[in-house]
């Protein structure tokens, strides 16, 4: 059971709309003054042993109370305390024992109603215990929250390519870089509505939401299953020359394990946990444990370093609010290509760091993605790297927002996020680089050196960051172009034949037959429709060359061929080409990339429709 306990001046609140689990109850608006007001989630952990974990809640609630000298107990159901929870009924059962219990002890106690969305207003006391949170566990000791964490201050700054320091009020403007420094620096933005890319993922047949699943949870379509592939492809054409040896590790974890609970700790997003058992688990959020379980299990040798492993983490986990959950840009289920650099020491992890920084960067050059960066390090390490900082900056080759703090609160303590901005002015993080110095030490990866155990560096890097939020990305930058268009690589079908009439069907499919026997994603339109439509219902799909085969191009052999990036909305860009120079085109637009074949048939007469 999870207990935020706020001794308050004065609470109100009124039940406004029942969930499908809402009680039926006679009160749905009430107040308190003066009163401790427990907010309350019931785990699903707790179903175990709920008469023990009512009972040390009931106490610590009552001892909490007597000390802030406070007759008045406010019971609130929150669900937002916790990511997995106990049933209805048993939730239900938990709270109003918990107000049985501290009545009984001679408190006034009233309990608000479980189920319902409510308006609340409450008034804080202002003194060190006017805020205390806990958790209670099945027959366990009373877990106190932690004690209270240092301030850490947060200094912000932009840094140019020539290593000047700008002051951020500079680039407090609209530009996608404006867009990233307010949004980091938290400065309000106006609500917006739905994200474009929701549409054009369904509308372009690549992505749906599942709702026989939990929220965050997708379908994917023929279209979408390519273009993820695809990306996957090629982050591996990425890491293998570089040396990257890949892995695939487990998706649930013990947090009985003191290393995983305490790394877990460290994320801070909120995660997937349930019990097996009588076990405690947890869905990974990264490939982080199984690549430092792999490393803490072998013999590393200086001679070995730097070591980088990889995995397409698919799928990785975060518990985010069902609120928050949207599109592309924020799931509980997403595939993260992840790699982990074991370096000898410092000096080697800045001269990988830079080198994952470019990987990063071409990512998005291959993606036709624009990324804006934020730096953040520790004062410490900025001091002592101030100059390598600025380096870092140089070959970003624009301004980078800088974050330092004071004290380091996380496991790394450098990191650069590179992030796209959205049609609405939004960040969306992409690929990240992370120096991480304490997870050598907390899961046991060692090497020895002149006698001596040293646990070293390792650099966590996303390439592209998730596959699922590049997509996003790309969609949202392409909403925003006159004549949208994915890189020719990644286009589901590369050629669109369209034959003019039936006699020039034979044609027309020889032709697609000879296109895909070339390595080039060719289809064709055989429907009954008019020759228009057809054309039509190409570029609606963002076909890059659209090829029609009528008595004139089967004479001449110059194919009629509409080339989608030389259009405009107003005016189709058409050429004659031979079937050589058509051949020659897409492969110069897709030359060292990865090829996948058509995940659809050839003829879209008998092509299903998912949308």
């Amino acid at each position: 059971m999870r207990l935020l306990l706020i001794h308050s001046d004065h609470i109100d609140y009124e039940a406004k709309k029942p969930t499908s689990m809402a009680e039926d109850r006679e009160i749905l608006k009430d107040s308190m003054d003066e009163a401790l007001v427990a907010f309350c989630a019931v785990e699903a952990a707790d179903e175990d042993d709920m008469g023990d974990v009512v009972a040390r809640a009931i106490a610590d609630i009552a001892k909490t109370a007597s000390q802030l000298d406070v007759a008045r107990v406010m019971v609130y159901p929150y669900a937002h305390l916790a990511s997995d929870l106990a049933t209805p009924a048993a939730a239900v059962g938990a709270l109003e024992a918990l107000r049985e219990g501290l009545a009984g002890l001679g408190l006034e106690v009233k309990r608000a109603p479980f189920g319902w969305y409510k308006a609340f207003t409450l008034t804080c006391k202002g003194h060190p215990l006017s805020e205390l949170s806990r958790s209670i566990v099945p027959g366990g000791e009373r877990e106190e929250a932690a004690p209270e964490k240092k301030t850490v201050e947060h200094e912000w700054f932009v840094l140019t390519p020539e290593g000047k320091r700008k002051d951020v009020q500079e680039f407090m403007d609209d530009s996608p870089f404006g867009c990233l420094v307010k949004k980091e620096l938290g400065v309000p933005v106006a609500a917006a509505g739905e994200p474009p890319h929701v549409e054009l993922m369904r509308s372009k047949e690549l992505v749906d939401y599942e709702p026989a699943s939990d929220v965050g949870h997708l379908r994917w379509m023929p279209k979408g299953k390519l273009l993820r592939d695809l990306i996957a492809d090629y982050v591996l054409s990425l890491v293998l020359p570089y040396g990257a040896m890949p892995v695939e590790t487990p998706v649930m974890y013990d947090l009985d394990n003191k290393a995983i609970c305490e790394h877990a700790a460290k994320f801070g997003e909120r995660q997937y946990r349930f019990r097996s058992g009588n076990r405690s688990m947890m869905l990974r959020f990264a490939a982080c444990f199984g690549m430092f379980s792999f490393m803490s299990g072998m013999h590393i040798s200086p001679n070995t370093l730097p070591m980088k492993m990889y995995e397409l983490s698919t799928y990785s986990f975060r518990h985010e609010q069902k609120g928050e959950v949207i599109g592309l840009k924020r799931l509980r289920a997403f595939t993260m290509p992840d790699m982990h650099t074991l370096c000898t020491d410092m000096d080697e992890a800045l001269r990988c760091f830079e080198e994952q920084l470019v990987m990063g960067q071409k990512s998005g050059t291959d993606l036709a993605v624009r990324y804006y960066s934020a730096f953040r390090c520790t004062r410490d390490f900025y001091q002592e790297h101030e100059g390598w900082v600025k380096k870092v900056v140089g070959i970003i080759g624009e301004p980078c927002l800088i974050e330092i703090l004071s004290e380091r609160v996380h496991y790394w303590v450098a990191k650069i996020d590179l992030a796209a901005i959205d049609a609405q002015g939004r960040p969306i993080e992409n690929p990240t680089v992370q120096i991480d110095v304490e997870s050598s030490t907390r899961f046991g990866i060692r090497y020895h050196l002149d006698g001596k155990e040293v646990h070293p560096p390792i650099l966590h890097c996303s390439p592209t960051g998730s596959v699922e939020r590049v997509i996003c990305a790309m969609l949202e930058t392409m909403a925003g172009e006159e004549v949208p268009q994915f890189p020719t690589w990644l286009s589901a079908t590369q050629v669109r034949v369209i034959p003019v009439a039936d006699r020039h069907q034979d044609s027309a499919k020889a032709l697609c037959t000879r296109l895909n026997e070339q390595g080039i994603r060719a289809d064709m339109d055989d429907r009954e429709e008019s020759m228009n439509k057809k054309v039509r219902a190409a570029g609606m799909e963002w076909v890059p060359y659209i090829v029609v085969i009528g008595d004139q191009e089967i004479t001449s052999g110059d194919l009629t061929v509409t080339i989608r990036r030389l259009s405009t909305p107003e005016k189709l860009h058409r050429e004659k080409m031979k079937e050589a120079a058509l051949i020659a085109a897409v492969r110069e637009e897709t030359a060292g990339k990865p090829f996948r074949p058509l995940y659809t048939s050839r003829l879209l007469s008998v092509r299903p429709r998912f949308v």
